[in-house]
């Protein structure tokens, strides 16, 4: 098939991934990189021999680029995904889809009337270990699932990262920001989710920047930094799910677990390609690792990018998709609404998946 051309608006911390991954697709032809910054951008091209840097205007207009791929802050997804939808490309987005589900439910009716394609991180489902998960369940191996528990615990990335703040302002936060890796690996194994039951709130209200050029400088913290979370799956199945950036000490919790009617599975870290799946069968003392489905790298970004270019050559849905997306940014406000109400919280979109 004809390489898709596509451009890259956002030259941050997550572009060299998708520049290193792309960069020797077949499908994938990268045409010319944005930044809000023009040095960042021209510093991108240079490093990975992109020919184009492009303002996000010129990105907009340019009618040789089919496709844009959004690597710009939460805040920024929805508005300038509508404005490249309108421009008539398709659009693929870092996760989340929008930080606003009437901004998110707009782009979709959009691209459906314009006959494009919305697709959104993480692709880390088209990986070898959570496609294998995948197998393990649809093989029956450890029966049919019964619940799950999800964990991610962490300090908080001020540690490391060189301009932390949009982590702590809204659409940021542990949910926000990790929480589609565990929600997108959890319904991409056991199925849609229902209704949600949960907990947030702010631990600890304010931030030191630890590194960079910032390093001193005090973060507010305005979103919440801990969730807890009950999860019912239209399947019959309950997962606990908790996000958290107020773990200073570490945490030894497993990243997912599934608990079948024969066993469980432990699911490898949600936010990389690969790892090993393991499973231990109902009356066994013993642990076994499922041989992986196909080999790949532990950072693959931009599989779902591929996938997306492919299932447009061969009119099917791609698997990154922003229905799945949406579902799950539908499922990460519910945890805060029913913090907020006291109540269980019915998701719409379990329907349309």
């Amino acid at each position: 098939m004809t390489r898709v051309n596509m451009g890259i608006i956002g030259c941050g911390n997550i572009s060299p991934a998708y520049l290193t991954y792309l960069g020797q697709s077949d499908l994938i032809k990268i045409m010319a990189v944005s930044d809000q910054l023009p040095e960042k951008a021209r510093e991108r091209a240079k490093e990975f021999g992109v020919e184009n840097v492009y303002t996000v205007d010129e990105m907009l207009q340019a009618p040789e680029i089919k496709l844009i791929l959004n690597l710009t802050i939460p805040s920024s997804h929805g508005a300038l995904n509508i404005a490249a939808l309108e421009h008539g490309k398709h659009v693929y987005v870092e996760k989340p889809l929008s930080i606003s589900l009437e901004e998110a439910r707009k782009m979709l009716d959009l691209a459906d009337a314009k006959h494009l394609r919305v697709g959104c991180a993480p692709d880390t489902i088209l990986g070898s270990g959570l496609e294998t998960s995948r197998q393990v369940i649809a093989d029956g191996l450890i029966g049919r699932p019964l619940g799950a528990t999800a964990f991610m615990m962490g300090a908080g990335h001020e540690s490391w990262h060189p301009n932390p703040e949009f982590f702590y302002a809204e659409g940021g936060g542990p949910m926000f920001d990790m929480g589609p890796y565990y929600l997108t690996a959890l319904v991409h194994l056991i199925g849609p989710i229902a209704r949600i039951s949960g907990s947030a709130g702010i631990q600890i209200h304010e931030r030191t920047v630890k590194s960079g050029p910032n390093a001193g400088s005090f973060i507010p913290v305005k979103t919440p930094t801990h969730y807890s979370a009950t999860l019912d799956f239209t399947g019959g199945a309950i997962g606990t799910l908790v996000t958290s950036f107020d773990i200073p000490g570490g945490s030894t919790l497993p990243r997912i677990e599934i608990y079948g009617t024969k066993g469980t599975m432990l699911v490898p870290d949600p936010n990389g390609f690969n790892g090993d799946v393991k499973i231990r069968r109902s009356g066994s003392e013993a642990w076994e690792v499922v041989p992986p489905l196909f080999e790949c790298g532990p950072n693959e970004r931009g599989r779902g990018i591929e996938d997306m270019a492919k299932a447009m050559a061969e009119d099917r849905e791609h698997k990154a998709s922003g229905k799945l997306a949406y579902h799950v940014l539908e499922a990460m406000h519910a945890v805060a609404q029913s913090s907020r109400e006291g109540r269980h919280i019915k998701l719409s979109s379990a329907d349309c998946l």
